[in-house]
């Protein structure tokens, strides 16, 4: 019998019968497929691509999506589901990204803590199952150890950090200290913070209580790159006036409300902010987030933030965080994860030199993870 996952992945993201993970497409059937210069393929593999944001364990955890296995494009090609997967990965040249693990805000505290170790479990599952081409990463020495074996690194990440309130320790109760970065909340308020979203709440203060501030310290004593993504901008604040002063934040996956604003997206002073510390803000794929009235319905409208990014804060502070299988709807010219390089083409079109673009894949990710997590 066809249980309710199989239909699940069926509808939303059909396999591509017997393509398993193996070689790359080749560079000049990519750039052709792809509608770019073979310069775009060759510099996404080249450079250390590093997605910061990816969702696609949801995908895993909700069906029985395997992601070692090729699929389609998501529903109508892009909507919702199934933009990622091994072989798009490596057809794309992602060397890495972060896997993110998101908390069911809803559960109780105890079964919050008991599900994310379960799902941590899972997610270590998959990397073993996929004979060698995945690899956990945990540092900086991880993701290089990775990179010279061809395989793509899987940085664990959370998406809501009440997922350790019951943990005996808090953060240091991780097993293996193997989280490298997560957010404070996410689409929901949680008891030491507020998020950016809309949602009802009785809650007067939107910044952190000293529970809050507790676990901003916690964190960052466990070496868990902290994530501003999805907060309100008083948890912001406060998020960056208890953090310690010689180690990056980071929002990995948002827009700028310069460009368009939105209640998703980060003002130019919260920019310079993560600037100031030597973060990153990564660029999110949602259309839902980025595109403007009269703008770019395409790669262009995520080169609109990315440049606004680098006018504001620098170079050395943009990234991309796609948050692809996080049930958005990208440009249809990056409905799924091995169209990276059609962004890369943007960029090149742009006029943007080597040195930045490589900096914007991934190159100050590293930078950051270094400095928290070399080894």
């Amino acid at each position: 019998m066809t249980g309710p996952g199989t239909l699940l992945r069926r509808l939303f993201v059909p396999e591509v019968p017997g393509d398993e993970p193996g070689e790359p497409t080749d560079a000049r059937a990519m750039a052709s497929r792809l509608g770019v210069s073979l310069q775009a393929v060759q510099l996404t593999r080249a450079a250390d691509s590093i997605d910061l944001h990816l969702d696609t364990f949801i995908c895993v955890r909700l069906s029985d999506y395997d992601p070692l296995r090729r699929h389609a494009h998501a529903l109508g090609g892009r909507f919702f589901f199934g933009h990622a997967d091994l072989p798009r990965l490596r057809d794309a040249g992602l060397a890495g990204a972060m896997w993110s693990i998101t908390t069911n805000p809803f559960r109780s505290a105890a079964r919050r803590w008991a599900v994310f170790l379960e799902n941590l479990a899972g997610l270590r599952a998959l990397v073993a199952r996929s004979g060698g081409l995945l690899a956990e990463a945990r540092t900086l020495a991880d993701y290089h150890a990775a990179r010279a074996r061809g395989a793509h690194a899987v940085f664990p990440a959370v998406q809501g950090a009440n997922a350790f309130e019951a943990a005996p320790d808090g953060p240091a109760s991780i097993p293996d200290g193997a989280v490298v970065r997560a957010t404070l909340v996410h689409l929901t308020n949680a008891s030491y913070g507020s998020t950016s979203a809309p949602v009802p709440s009785r809650r007067r203060e939107k910044g952190l209580n000293p529970v809050g501030r507790r676990l901003v310290e916690a964190m960052e004593a466990s070496r868990i790159l902290l994530d501003l993504a999805h907060v309100h901008p008083d948890t912001f604040w406060d998020a960056i006036a208890v953090h310690d002063r010689a180690r990056p934040v980071m929002v990995t996956h948002t827009g700028v409300s310069a460009v368009r604003s939105h209640w998703r997206n980060l003002d130019d002073r919260q920019l310079r902010a993560v600037a100031d510390s030597g973060g990153v803000v990564g660029i999110i794929f949602a259309t839902q987030f980025l595109a403007r009235p009269g703008g770019p319905r395409d790669a262009g409208m995520v080169m609109e933030h990315l440049e606004h990014v680098v006018r504001v804060a620098g170079e050395d502070a943009a990234g991309l965080g796609s948050d692809y299988d996080g049930a958005i709807t990208p440009p249809s010219d990056l409905a799924g994860v091995d169209c990276w390089p059609r962004l890369v083409q943007r960029m090149l079109e742009a006029g943007w030199s080597e040195e930045r673009i490589r900096k914007v894949l991934g190159g100050n990710f590293l930078r950051v993870l270094g400095a928290v997590r070399a080894a």
